[in-house]
């Protein structure tokens, strides 16, 4: 600071004065820069003014040592009740205690927006604020401190980067937790590194290890197939309520299994038992709704995005949701993409993802067996609990169809599968009725929604699809938007049911009659052939043609059926085999030279390899090798040409 005098010749000029005469004649510009570097020179001394240690944020790397398990519950929340309750029997499985969040609900989003950032999307106030009203309610009940609540629990969830703001959840659980008084709470990412030591050089309390994603992944895939046999059966039940007591019961004997270590595949064949047992109605037309849109917003069961799925079914509509099973394939999918894209600048390609050191032929038949594995993992569940013939989707279909419209490299949200899943959808007469939920504030899914699809209702006249953006008010609103094309899904199954009736030369009465004679057909463990886009249609005419025929008859027909369908699989295999055949040349020249490539390089450690082995085999034995079949002498280097 200056003297007063200093001060004095600091003033801004008058409107209207001669700056170079009421101004600048008062400075010494060059005295005035001295001083404010002479100020900078003290300030920066030891012991100076000037303050130069930096505040670092606690929150950024939590601290979850083991020894600190047995007295910490991990909390989980973020998918579906199946999920949450699943991962939780996983996670207790593997020795930790858990305790699973609730559905967030309206309560939560006024936590979120009180605590929150402003501008923020609706999920990140839904899940944001549903951990701050949990700690709490959970603090006022239990009588604890803010600082006991810390200490007690941690919270598990997904972390991620892009371009929307998923990739600030973790900042602002931060925030939030700091402002209603949790600062330091520990909020623990899966997608953080660092193996099992931390910062303090203990071990990891927890343990991202094969075990820990094995777990996950079981519970997952079990919540997928448990909840589509729920929206699969629960528009046709006689006995309300019946198909929830089915699904409760399976969640238990899944969730038992994955706690004890026994067979999940065993306790989704008990929970099939209890979905054997609803009493059905397949002769009426339900409208299929297809529920596309951003992740969280069509996941979610609660008021994020106003019990959209139990709406729907409370208006007569079967609900098409996608599992969270397709948000996998579609990583890995992404891998796969980004891999081939950026697989021809290997060797200048110096960013931080780089394939620099890579061997892409890994990489990609990696990702590659991680995408079969998973298909096949959810179809073998399926096949357990009941839920058969659902397809999921191939992502390559999805970004062709739709990559004309929007660039598959364009990323954020679901990027380009919410364009392509409704054409799809149209085309393949998948749905009555296309569904959009976006959150409000959610970019991606807003200029996809608002402005894509536009285009696409344009060129497909004749589908149904409705966008509808969830803020955690306008409930009425939302649902009443929803109504008027529902209306419209409604009568197209109708007319749909009715069309297929009269091609068939059948009535309502005589299908009925057939399903009650006949209850191994009417079974929710059965899954008709697609035919059309009603669940009650496909059902139909897959058994007109049995309506009216004897026992014997009915077998006859279904064996001939049986052959047909053998008979044009077995021909038409050679031409689907030259089709993926011809696919693969086409997309992947430059791959499979590299995999040629990597395959020169490894071949002459592999071989070397199994010398070695065979001649420690022999030497255990007391035998030596001849040269011919031991090889080269180990102190000679082997080279390439020489292998």
């Amino acid at each position: 600071m200056g003297t007063a005098k200093d001060q004095q010749a600091f003033r801004l000029p008058i409107l209207g004065e001669d700056v170079a005469s009421g101004l600048a004649g008062d400075i010494d510009i060059d005295a005035e820069l001295r001083k404010l570097d002479e100020e900078a020179a003290i300030n920066t001394r030891p012991g100076g003014a000037l303050q130069t240690d930096h505040w670092y944020d606690q929150m950024v790397s939590p601290q979850f040592t083991k020894s600190q398990r047995e007295k910490t519950t991990l909390l989980v929340s973020g998918l579906t009740a199946a999920h949450d309750y699943l991962v939780k029997g996983a996670l207790t499985g593997l020795g930790y205690n858990v305790e699973v969040i609730d559905v967030p609900d309206n309560d939560a989003l006024r936590y979120g927006k009180e605590f929150g950032n402003r501008g923020q999307c609706n999920p990140t106030y839904f899940t944001v604020g549903n951990l701050v009203k949990f700690l709490t309610e959970r603090a006022e009940q239990d009588k604890l401190g803010q600082r006991d609540m810390v200490e007690k629990y941690v919270f598990l969830t997904a972390g991620a980067c892009g371009p929307c703001r998923f990739g600030m959840y973790a900042t602002e659980y931060r925030k939030a937790l700091r402002d209603a008084g949790f600062d330091g709470f520990r909020v623990m990412l899966f997608q953080q590194k660092g193996g099992l030591k931390q910062a303090t050089g203990e071990e990891a309390g927890l343990e991202m290890n094969p075990g820990f994603f094995i777990g996950l992944l079981k519970a997952i895939l079990a919540g997928d197939v448990i909840n589509g046999m729920g929206y699969r059966l629960r528009p046709f039940e006689v006995e309300a309520g019946a198909t929830d007591r089915a699904i409760e019961n399976t969640k238990r004997y899944v969730h038992d299994a994955l706690i004890s270590g026994k067979s999940v595949l065993a306790a989704l064949m008990r929970g099939k038992r209890e979905f054997g047992k609803i009493q059905l109605d397949w002769t009426r037309p339900a409208p299929r709704v297809s529920i596309i849109g951003e992740f969280w917003a069509m996941t979610t069961e609660g008021d994020g995005n106003y019990q959209l799925q139990r709406f729907l079914e409370s208006e007569g509509a079967e609900c098409d949701i996608q599992f969270v099973t397709n948000w996998l394939l579609f990583m890995l999918w992404e891998g796969r993409y980004d891999t081939k894209l950026r697989a021809e600048l290997r060797g200048v390609d110096e960013a931080k993802k780089s394939l620099k050191n890579v061997q892409i032929g890994k990489k990609l038949a990696g990702l590659f067996v991680a995408d079969l594995a998973i298909r096949a993992v959810f179809h073998i569940f399926g096949a357990a609990v009941g839920y058969r013939g659902y397809h999921l989707p191939e992502m390559d279909e999805i970004a062709e169809t739709a990559h004309k419209y929007y660039n598959n490299q364009i990323r954020g949200g679901e990027g380009h599968m919410e364009v392509g899943k409704f054409i799809l959808n149209v085309l393949r007469n998948k749905a009555h009725m296309t569904l959009s939920v976006k959150p409000f504030g959610c970019m991606p899914s807003s200029g996809v929604s608002d402005g894509v699809q536009s285009l696409i209702t344009g060129l497909y006249p004749q589908s149904i699809f409705c966008a509808i953006e969830t803020s955690g008010d306008g409930k009425v609103n939302v649902q009443s938007r929803v109504q008027m094309f529902l209306f419209k899904a409604r009568i197209a199954a109708q007319k749909e049911y009715a069309d297929t009736l009269a091609k068939l030369g059948l009535d309502a009465a005589k299908v009925r009659a057939f399903f009650g004679a006949h209850p191994e057909m009417a079974s929710g463990l059965h899954r008709s052939p697609h035919a059309a886009a009603g669940t009650a249609a496909d059902r139909l005419t897959e058994v007109a043609p049995f309506i009216g025929k004897s026992e014997n008859e009915i077998r006859v027909i279904k064996a001939k059926l049986f052959a047909k369908k053998a008979l044009a699989a077995a021909r038409a295999l050679p031409a689907t085999i030259e089709k993926l055949r011809k696919r693969a040349a086409e997309r992947s020249p430059v791959l499979f030279e590299q995999a040629r490539e990597e395959w020169v390089e490894q071949r002459p450690i592999i071989v070397e390899k199994m010398k070695q082995a065979a001649r420690a085999k022999a030497e255990s034995f007391g035998i030596t090798l001849p040269s011919a079949m031991a090889g080269k002498d180990r102190s000679e280097p082997t080279t390439s040409a020489a292998a």
